[in-house]
């Protein structure tokens, strides 16, 4: 149940908040007011689409946070979702939608745990179920009247639609499957020929080590300088250890260093550990001499070497601009293609033996779609029934409805497409609802669809956006107490123009549209304000208030008539709430 709505900068709404409660909760007020602006704030918070429209004009950021209360179920879900529930067992949900130039940013979260937009989906499946005159599309629609048959059929029919669900995508596999293999033989031996000659090029050039281009490059460009280095080899050499000329070496210099400290220890002991760094100096001065001697004496020309290593450069320089254009690319594209090979050489699974598979899978498929097209149309039995029960008090007990299941191709969800059929009038034929039903009888037969569905509805908030559009007197006094009837099992939030409707309701609000002084907010303007447009909503919760609005609706030839007719309104309504509490 949503137990508080709070909107911050959102269309014309400046600063709002609504506490809602159980039953029948209905907004009233002029047409353009900002009714709808609510219900948008709602679906918004929701996930639903938004436009940098929805923020108030001369802001950067919109906000919304809905409260819920939460149930066994919901909870499960959340905890699923690694989501803890809030100290007073609600759930907190909150949407931030910012511009910045033309980027939209939107930002959700679930009890302050940041949410994608596919998690949104899920929870608001299990929250609010949003009905308008908008949904006239829908009815037309096969999937979504398929998706409303099933929803009503329960857990039964919604298993075996998922048994459906995993023999089609089986059935696609076998398919894909198959028809990979019957590629052209020629197209095939075409590919198996570049593969073939591709892995064979790639094998002899020997491709094992990635870091080896690296490797040759450093030591061409060693065997290219072999003369430079054993110069510079030597000379390190001789400033460390040996020196021909009259200049000492290193060495000496240490030696010389080695003495003296010597010397100074006999006198000051506590020279000695810098004796010791000396004389470990000269030590490892005397290796390096040693070792830099040792290379530079080791070096030599070596052109057939070096030959080989600018061949072996110019093999791999090729093979990655065919393969590559890295060496370790390539030794990559080496491994894949000889499993490609591997796959083009392999003849285990014949095309008899792949349309044998996907005939098996095919044979599967209609025998789980036919079993639920049983199941369909025994929902669909239940269905008729049961909607002609709802609409006969809306007036509509002379009307015709059948939920016609006609064959079609298999998909995910079986092989049926599904239409409502309608006839309002005795006599007349039966015909797609979406082609002849008036506005009217659209919106009460939503009206009934959803009263049908309250069992199987895990929603918990019900919300109708002037459902009751185009009907009038008896018929709005049907819709109404159908309403607060829902309102018994669901939280229901309903928009409505209609008195009766409003009547009805266990809380009442009034929607209109204020002209307020507001400050421009800027130094150049020195403080001075402008007219702004915003949204205000009043609880009317005295009968007075309500009254007085109920009269306001039904207009009349003079005040008194309208109060006289919002005052019997009032007693109609609980009266009927006391009729019902005894029942």
């Amino acid at each position: 149940m949503l137990l508080c709505l709070r909107i911050e900068n959102f269309a014309l709404i400046d600063q709002l908040e609504l506490e809602f409660g159980p039953g029948l909760n209905v907004l009233t007020g002029e047409t353009g007011a900002g009714k709808s602006i609510i219900l948008d704030a709602i679906d918004a918070v929701l996930g639903g689409k938004v436009s940098s429209r929805v923020i108030r004009t001369g802001t950067i950021r919109a906000m919304v946070e809905a409260t819920f209360a939460s149930t066994p179920c919901f909870a499960a879900w959340l905890s699923e979702q690694e989501i803890d529930l809030i100290d007073d067992n609600s759930v907190v949900i909150s949407r931030e939608i910012s511009v910045t130039g033309s980027n939209i940013r939107s930002r959700s979260r679930i009890n302050g745990v940041l949410v994608n937009r596919q998690m949104m989906g899920g929870l608001r499946d299990r929250l609010v179920e949003i009905t308008a005159q908008g949904q006239t599309v829908q009815v037309g629609q096969s999937a979504q009247v398929r998706d409303w048959l099933d929803l009503y059929g329960g857990d039964s029919l919604m298993q075996q639609r998922q048994k459906v669900a995993i023999a089609f995508t089986a059935y696609q596999q076998a398919h894909l499957a198959l028809e990979k293999r019957r590629i052209s033989e020629r197209e095939r031996l075409q590919q198996l020929d570049l593969l073939t000659y591709q892995v064979q090029e790639l094998k002899a050039a020997n491709l094992s080590d990635s870091q080896e281009m690296e490797q040759l490059l450093q030591e061409r460009e060693r065997l290219n300088h072999v003369v430079e280095l054993q110069q510079m080899s030597y000379k390190v050499y001789q400033a460390l250890y040996q020196n021909e000329d009259e200049t000492p070496a290193a060495s000496d210099l240490l030696g010389d260093s080695e003495a003296t400290l010597n010397h100074m220890v006999e006198y000051d002991a506590q020279l000695q550990p810098l004796l010791d760094l000396v004389r470990d100096a000269q030590a490892t001065l005397m290796e390096v001499g040693r070792q830099i001697n040792a290379y530079g004496e080791g070096l030599e020309a070596d052109p057939q070497r070096l030959e080989e290593v600018e061949e072996r450069i110019r093999e791999l320089k090729q093979i990655c601009r065919k393969y590559g254009p890295t060496l370790t690319e390539a030794i990559a594209y080496y491994q894949r293609i000889q499993g490609e090979l591997a796959e083009l050489n392999d003849s285990e699974q014949s095309i008899e033996t792949l349309e044998q598979q996907q005939q098996t899978c095919l044979d599967q498929l209609i025998l789980f779609c036919q079993q639920l097209t049983q199941l369909r149309r025994k929902s669909s039995g239940n269905l008729e029934s049961r909607l002609l029960a709802e609409l006969k008090p809306l007036a509509m007990d002379k009307v015709r409805f059948q939920v016609e299941i006609l064959p079609s191709s298999p998909t995910l969800a079986g092989a049926d497409k599904i239409t409502f059929m309608f006839s309002p009038n005795p006599g007349e034929p039966l015909q797609p609802m979406i082609a002849i039903a008036s506005g009217g009888e659209m919106s009460r037969f939503l009206l009934a669809l959803k009263a049908c569905f309250t069992q199987a509805d895990t929603a918990q908030t019900m919300v109708f956006d002037e459902i009751d559009v185009g009907v009038s007197g008896r018929v709005a006094q049907a819709i109404a107490e159908k309403l607060h009837q829902l309102g018994q099992l669901h939280q229901v939030l309903c928009v409505t123009h209609q008195p009766l409707v409003a009547a009805m309701a266990d809380r009442h609000f009034r929607v209109d549209k204020q002209t307020i002084n507001q400050n421009k907010g800027n130094k150049a303007n020195n403080g001075s304000t402008e007219q702004r447009t915003v949204v205000r909503v009043t609880n009317l919760d005295n009968l007075t208030t309500r009254r007085d609005e109920l009269a306001q609706l039904a207009g009349g030839k003079s005040a008194n008539e309208a109060i006289a007719f919002a005052e019997s309104l009032l007693l109609q309504a609980a009266n009927h709430r006391q009729r019902n509490e005894v029942k």
